[in-house]
């Protein structure tokens, strides 16, 4: 976060701090809507594959960011409402318009809450879906005892967690340094291991121990190649950019000075206008039965 100079009065300096927050908060949406868009069949896919035993009516996605699961599970249980739980009022308000703009806002509540401080009532769900947000958790075994309580007698719980961020460069890439994408999740990996230590966990285990049955653990693996969408290069070049923010300090000066001539739209070495990008990551699925 960047600061005010010293001499800044102290409303300036809140000023400007609200500001870099209101962008750091655009940028984090502006992924979620591209990874919504880019991943779009993967995630129709999960859906689709949930071992439900009836259409559920009422779902929960917890964590639900701008609405990737939202949709795709208002697509896949066609009579269903869900209530969409983030922390974020802006992801939320986005969440809303889309549910405006495609004709479902009468199927989906938004509810605002930290789920860190204290749970609001959500029912009981027949289905909770939770997708790259318990790793957020600070307490994460506490989190899915609350999400065993909360689901109705046979309900179903499902957690998506990313197996490794995207990687979008070819290997050898960017020609006068290659490996810097690599080295950039490395550095980034060093840094979760301490802000997020629960990013990359098992939670078959931590899912038992909360008393569910897991019925199922899948791996998918996504490569898609710049031909699958035009919102690649985009979505390449806010995900390095968000990175660029965890590594900068650790990177060499050549790195760093590769990485901004990637992530410069008026570069000719531009992510936007490579041809060779694509997609390539894991997410792993954890279908788990309250008993």
């Amino acid at each position: 976060m960047s600061h005010a100079p010293s001499h800044a009065a102290p409303d300036a300096t809140h000023h400007g701090h609200h500001h870099q927050h209101q962008a750091d908060t655009d940028s984090q949406a502006e992924i979620l809507d591209l990874d919504a868009e880019v991943l779009a069949e993967q995630i129709a896919s999960i859906t689709g594959s949930l071992p439900v035993t009836s259409s559920p009516r009422h779902i929960v996605d917890l964590g639900c960011g701008t609405g990737a699961g939202t949709f795709a599970l208002l697509t896949r249980f066609p009579e269903a409402e869900v209530t969409a739980v983030d922390s974020s009022a802006d992801h939320l308000r986005r969440l809303r318009e889309k549910a405006e703009a495609s004709g479902t806002a009468d199927r989906v509540r938004t509810v605002q809450a930290d789920l860190d401080a204290q749970w609001p009532d959500l029912g009981a769900p027949e289905l909770v879906w939770a997708s790259a947000s318990m790793h957020h958790m600070a307490d994460p075994d506490r989190a899915l005892r609350r999400v065993h309580d909360l689901l109705a007698p046979g309900g179903l719980f499902a957690v998506v967690e990313l197996a490794g961020f995207p990687r979008f460069l070819p290997e050898g890439a960017p020609e006068e340094r290659p490996g810097l994408e690599e080295r950039c999740h490395a550095a980034s990996a060093r840094y979760h291991a301490e802000q997020v230590p629960h990013l990359g966990a098992d939670w078959g285990p931590k899912l038992t121990d909360a008393g569910f049955t897991v019925e199922g653990e899948q791996l998918i693996t996504v490569n898609l190649d710049r031909s699958h969408s035009e919102a690649i290069g985009r979505y390449a070049r806010h995900s390095l950019q968000r990175l660029r923010g965890t590594v900068a300090q650790t990177l060499s000066v050549e790195d760093l000075t590769a990485l901004d001539r990637l992530l410069d739209p008026d570069s000719p070495h531009s992510l936007l206008r490579r041809g060779d990008l694509g997609v390539r990551t894991e997410r792993t699925v954890w279908a788990a039965r309250r008993r």
